[in-house]
């Protein structure tokens, strides 16, 4: 696909100095700047289509705040990147959206007036492609770390290394890196339709392509037959890689793929899906243009409607 790297959070080219990770004393000898993240929230200013993510001074009164220290994110034009967790930090009110699935509440640091705390899923679009590739790494590394402090095989406190990108047991020596999982995400299609289904608890109406992990000992092309066949019961013949997104909720990558459906009789795992159903580019077009109340597209950013897109447009190639 041409035009893969055009999927939100991926395609910035940044560069991630990791050939500095294991460097003694990286952060008191070199400095850098900080993003800053509160409750998986990016520290962003500005508004409308214009957001940025601020970055500021390596030794910003906020990381008083801090639960953990700095990670390194990269290298920007020279300067070193940084990502802190401030989720110390308690605010005067507490939204009651906090951690819903599009958490339209924004806060303000009394030490940071100049940003506001966003949900990443609802600005990721309004991003930069450096700045939304930043915020995702900032958000998953320290998920990762929030959900892995202690060690797999003993049990002990393992400590960080590697500048935030490994952690170590001091009682076993285990080590332990960042954990990706792998998600497949599928455009089926059947002629002039695609699948799409909805999962309990997705906004009303809203529909997006299908997708589930990986499983141990199995392919990309056999993980998109096993789930298609076990949330809508079609089979899958033809399968081909389009794209890939990582995708920070909490910490996937999405393997974006194009499979072509050999039956079409929807037999439906209620515990996956709520409704799956077969749509025409017709269909999905008016989604898009916001005509059908009863069929919500995939949300921009994600790379469900950069496939649905390309899809009607004809540039699955």
């Amino acid at each position: 696909m041409r035009h893969a790297e055009q999927v939100t959070f991926g395609g910035s080219g940044l560069d991630r100095a990791a050939e500095l990770r294991g460097t003694t004393d990286l952060l008191a000898d070199h400095g850098g700047q900080l993003v800053v993240l509160w409750n998986g929230k990016p520290l962003v200013a500005g508004e409308d289509r214009d957001l940025t993510l601020l970055r500021l001074p390596i030794d910003h009164p906020v990381l008083k705040d801090a639960v953990r220290a700095p990670i390194l994110l990269g290298r920007e034009d020279g300067v070193l990147t940084w990502a802190t967790d401030i989720s110390g930090w308690e605010p005067e009110e507490t939204a009651e959206t906090l951690g819903s699935f599009v958490d339209p509440s924004e806060q303000q640091h009394p030490m940071a007036p100049e940003g506001r705390f966003a949900e990443l899923r609802r600005i990721m679009t309004r991003l930069t492609a450096r700045d939304a590739e930043l915020a995702a790494t900032a958000k998953a590394i320290h998920g990762w770390h929030d959900s892995h402090g202690f060690c797999a095989r003993c049990g002990a406190a393992s400590d960080i290394r590697q500048s935030g990108w490994q952690r170590q047991c001091p009682s076993c020596n285990a080590p332990h890196f960042p954990r990706t999982d792998p998600v497949v995400i599928m455009l089926i299609t059947r002629g002039n339709r695609c699948l799409l289904g909805r999962s309990p608890g997705w906004p009303e109406g809203m529909y997006s392509c299908l997708a589930g992990f990986v499983e141990p000992g199995e392919t990309i092309e056999a993980a998109v037959r096993r789930e298609v066949f076990e949330e809508a019961g079609v089979r899958v013949g033809a399968v081909r890689y389009l794209a890939s997104q990582p995708w920070a909720f909490p910490s996937s990558l999405m393997i974006g793929c194009h499979g072509e459906a050999d039956t079409t009789d929807i037999v439906l795992d209620p515990v996956e899906l709520e409704d799956a159903r077969w749509v025409t580019r017709e269909e999905v077009a008016d989604a898009a243009a916001g005509l059908r109340p009863d069929l919500m597209p995939a949300r921009r950013g994600a790379i469900a409607h950069f496939m649905l897109r390309a899809w009607l447009a004809d540039r699955l190639d």
